[in-house]
């Protein structure tokens, strides 16, 4: 090949391979447009807002990544000023078979708003039917959202909302939408968390009438319910109100006791709210006012006067983290959209927009993920019978782009950027106060500035007046209310801190009798007929499931009241009853053994219980007995038994000094005794009880397994009074059931005849009414403690019940029982462990002299043989020893002493036989000798016999 052909083909080459990589590099170099929606209300200041973040996000992500091949592309759509409009628009689209949306929308907003739907839906179905949108960022609003997401689930559209909060969204359980912001339903918590730190008991939620508004109401009860905290109305504010029909509003709120409100609107629609409020005085100190994070995270675009009627407000604002990169995207983004929107001046950066950047920031990483195909709508069949919302296509990119949003995790502007089934997870808040300077906190509750008195119902009652008793004045036609319990309640409400008005009104029917039972008197609070009820009222569980007690006033429990007769009988044998027949045998055996113990003690050394068998039991008998008068003549020799002896002496005294006061009382005394000691035994007999009428204690006598035929009604102390005295058997009753306070008063009037046997049911005592969470009863609960402590209390008992302390208690009339054993029991336990432990130490010294007599009587066992008794002739200075049990006198140098009896004489080592040899197995016998006159001794053995 010639060198020109050679180098032209070699140049063909280069051209070649060098339009081939230019082409591949033009290739790879050039971008994917993916059209997204925006709708976006531009109206409004979150609006411009948002957009402006939405296009500086995409913006930055593409100058960060420049190699990506896709770039969104934005088709924004204006819903205009109206509330529903884009998003309705879409859901409506002029479709027959969204009828029901349509009522639903008419129902709830104006006719107005129905017509922006029709204007608005077709751009909603335009960015779906015609420009095929791959996502929509929006709608602004919660309910734009809720018809916009159903077309998003027809189209598999992402719809990705930065400021939709409405809890209802996520109960519609699309798949395809997804929640940048935060669902109005993680705040209800910080909210609750406030009324709980402060103990108000009530707050009230004003609410715009909407689908936003009415989203987070049921959240927000249930929270308030969680600390205790009631929701006694709910204010709903229309979204088209006038400022007269808000202050309409707050004029109604103005005359209720409650001063927690919880404000839950528009922002735009909440700066004339409070402007209202202002105006009429509602912003002064007393009052709380809070607002949700929708209010509070767009206070800095307020403007000065706006802010100065929200003085005191406290706010759940949404909290976020404050960087370095959040700091100069502040700076760029003010720069930015002051260039932009050059009439709006001071513009400041909210929460809002940061949700809009970082939700652009995860769309466009999305679409990256999933590549560079599939971006079209699968187109249905064409038919003229199709409406607008059938026509639309399905997105072949939707699963694909779904799941790659569920996956897109990073650090935004806002936060950890994550969805959790369509819903970012920051749930953080703080608590601000707008220019709060009030150092007091406020009670949540007054008494209502209407002049209104709180409406106080009371009984109306035939006996037991004393706690509560009606009287009406035709004279001058005045209904009077006096007695314990009235007045134990106006010394109560006189101890608040502040003052209350009210008036007693009689639970009574046309005649001026009772309208009904205590149980219903208490629902009449329940149903609001009444604010209070003050009088004997008896706390219960029952009664608690309807109205809230405060603390009680008086004693609790349910007893039982018999009466009490005479048993005093004066006959022969009335000296047996101060003991009773345990304690009788008892000391008849402690007598007799003790009477044994002396007898072993003292029978070898001392001659008074010595002698014949019949001699010795006799003595150790009489000497026992004896000691009851302490009469006893013969003296006792041994330490041991004289230890007894004393101990024994102080029981017999304990012993006879109480027999003795016993005996004086049955024969001095009236003997009082019940009639019934055992509620038991009415139900076992069958006799007839009784039990005041309207009291709740025939359902515990009913619980209690009585007959309901064996119970009669009594209204007052008297009646009762006429049943008792004449018993069960003649028409009457044998016993009347009484709750404390009553059982007092009527054994004050009857305690000579009447006495309390047994408390037979728990309560709690007597309360005053209240409806359910009213602030009053903490109050007032606190008030009755420090009355019930102090010195008023005993005045007004005095003045009231003052006729119980006139009369001596009857049961410290009614005669004790017998004395018993278990009295004693002590005592004998000492003379017993005292009596035996003498025996035993008796023993042991005796076992030990024992053996030492054995070892002696060894030793002179040769000494004893060698020596012969041989009379008196033989004289000796030692004393000699007879072979014969009598008496013999021998002749001995004076002066001799006495031996025998005690030592080691020759009686202490035992008897001798007849050959001179001691032996241990006869009877012993001691040897006894003293001097006689004339200078003789005389010897005695003696047998004793053990």
């Amino acid at each position: 090949m010639k060198m020109p052909t050679r180098i032209a083909f070699t140049l063909f080459i280069f051209i070649i391979l060098s339009e081939r990589n230019l082409l591949a590099k033009a290739q790879n170099t050039s971008t994917i447009p993916v059209n997204v929606g925006v709708i976006l209300n531009f109206d409004t200041w979150n609006g411009k807002m948002g957009f402006s973040c939405i296009n500086m996000a995409l913006s930055d992500f593409y100058a960060s990544n420049p190699h990506y091949r896709t770039r969104v592309v934005l088709n924004s759509r204006d819903s205009k000023s109206d509330v529903v409009g884009a998003a309705a628009a879409g859901s409506l689209s002029l479709s027959l078979s969204l009828s029901h949306r349509f009522s639903f929308l008419f129902s709830f907003w104006s006719l107005h708003s129905v017509f922006n739907i029709f204007f608005l839906g077709n751009d909603s179905l335009d960015l779906l039917k015609n420009i095929e949108v791959q996502a929509i960022i929006g709608p602004q609003n919660s309910m734009q959202a809720n018809f916009v997401i159903d077309l998003g689930d027809k189209a598999r559209v992402p719809i990705i909302s930065f400021s939709a909060t409405s809890p209802s969204l996520s109960s519609l359980g699309s798949s395809y939408f997804f929640r940048v912001t935060q669902n109005d339903s993680s705040q209800v918590n910080a909210i609750s968390a406030i009324v709980q730190k402060y103990k108000w008991r009530e707050a009230v939620p004003i609410y715009v009438d909407n689908a936003y508004g009415k989203g987070i109401i049921p959240f927000l009860v249930d929270a308030l319910q969680n600390v205790d905290a009631r929701v006694p109305y709910r204010s709903v504010i229309s979204p088209l109100a006038t400022d007269d029909q808000i202050g309409e509003e707050l004029y109604k709120l103005m005359t209720m006791q409650t001063r927690v409100f919880i404000v839950h609107m528009s922002s735009k629609l909440s700066y004339r709210f409070f402007n209202k409020a202002k105006e009429i005085g509602m912003m002064s100190e007393g009052y709380v006012w809070i607002t949700t994070n929708g209010i509070t995270d767009s206070l800095c675009s307020l403007k000065r006067s706006v802010l100065n009627s929200m003085h005191g407000v406290l706010g759940v604002k949404t909290y976020f983290q404050e960087t370095k990169e959040l700091e100069n995207f502040t700076i760029r983004w003010e720069r930015k959209f002051q260039e932009d929107n050059r009439a709006i001046s001071n513009a400041e950066l909210t929460v809002i927009g940061l949700w809009a950047y970082d939700a652009a920031s995860a769309l466009a990483m999305a679409i990256e993920k999933v590549g560079t195909t599939n971006f079209y709508f699968q187109k249905t069949n064409a038919s003229s019978n199709l409406t607008e919302l059938e026509a639309i296509g399905i997105s072949q990119n939707g699963p694909k782009l779904h799941e790659a949003l569920m996956g897109i995790k990073f650090k935004g502007l806002a936060g950890d950027f994550n969805f959790v089934n369509g819903q970012s997870q920051s749930s953080t808040f703080k608590i601000i106060n707008v220019n709060g300077d009030s150092s007091s906190v406020p009670k949540g509750w007054v008494i209502p500035t209407n002049g209104k008195k709180l409406k106080i119902g009371v009984p109306v009652k035939n006996g037991f007046t004393e706690f509560v008793k009606v009287t009406y004045d035709p004279s001058c036609n005045r209904t009077q209310v006096t007695g314990y319990c009235v007045d134990v309640f106006n010394a109560v409400m006189k101890t608040l801190p502040y003052a209350v008005s009210y008036e007693f009104i009689p639970f009574a029917n046309s005649s001026g009798g009772s309208a009904g039972s205590y149980n219903d008197l208490v629902y009449q609070v329940f149903l609001r007929n009444f604010d209070a009820v003050v009088g004997d009222i008896t706390i219960t569980a029952n009664r608690s499931n309807f109205v809230d007690f405060s603390l009680p006033y008086t004693e609790s429990g349910v007893s039982l009241v018999v009466p009490i007769m005479d048993n005093g009988t004066r006959n022969a044998w009335v000296f047996l009853k101060p003991l009773s027949r345990d304690l009788w045998i008892t000391s008849g055996c402690f007598f007799v053994f003790i009477g044994f113990v002396v007898w072993v003690l003292e029978h070898r050394i001392n001659d008074d219980f010595r002698g014949p068998p019949a001699h010795q039991i006799g003595t150790s008998l009489w000497y026992s007995f004896s000691t009851m008068v302490f009469a006893q003549r013969e003296i006792v020799v041994s330490n041991l038994a004289r230890f007894v002896v004393i101990i024994w002496v102080f029981v017999v005294l304990i012993l006879t000094q109480s027999y003795t006061a016993s005996l004086t009382s049955l024969l001095t005394v009236q003997q009082l005794q019940p009639t019934v000691t055992d509620i038991n035994q009415l139900i076992k007999n069958g006799e007839y009880v009784g039990y005041q009428g309207g009291s709740f204690v025939l359902a515990i006598l009913k619980k209690m397994n009585f007959d309901e035929t064996k119970l009669k009604v009594y209204d007052t102390p008297e009646e009762c009074d006429i049943l008792l005295s004449k018993g069960s058997a003649n028409g009457g009753i044998a016993g009347a059931i009484f709750e404390i306070p009553y059982m007092k008063l009527f054994l004050g009037q009857y305690c000579s005849k009447y006495t309390m046997v047994e408390s037979i049911y728990k309560i709690d005592g007597f309360g005053f009414v209240f409806p359910v969470g009213s602030p009053l009863v903490s109050d007032v609960s606190r008030a009755v403690l420090n009355v019930t402590e102090g010195e008023k209390m005993k005045n007004i008992e005095n003045a009231w019940l003052g006729k119980q302390n006139n009369c001596i208690d009857s049961k410290n009339k009614v005669s004790s029982a017998s004395l018993s054993l278990a009295s004693f029991w002590g005592l004998f336990l000492i003379a017993g462990v005292t009596s035996l432990s003498a025996l035993i130490i008796s023993m042991s010294i005796k076992n030990i002299n024992f053996h030492i007599f054995r070892k002696r009587a060894l030793q002179d066992e040769s000494r004893i043989d060698s020596n012969h008794v041989i009379g008196a002739s033989e004289a000796s200075q030692n004393t000699k020893y007879l072979q014969s049990p009598s008496s013999y006198t021998t002749h001995t140098e004076p002066p001799f002493a006495c031996l025998g009896t005690s030592g080691t004489s020759p009686g202490e080592y035992g008897d001798f036989n007849p050959n001179g040899l001691a032996s241990q197995f006869e009877p012993a016998m001691e040897l006894i000798s003293c001097p006689n006159l004339d200078g003789t001794i005389t010897l005695e053995i003696a047998h004793e016999n053990y």
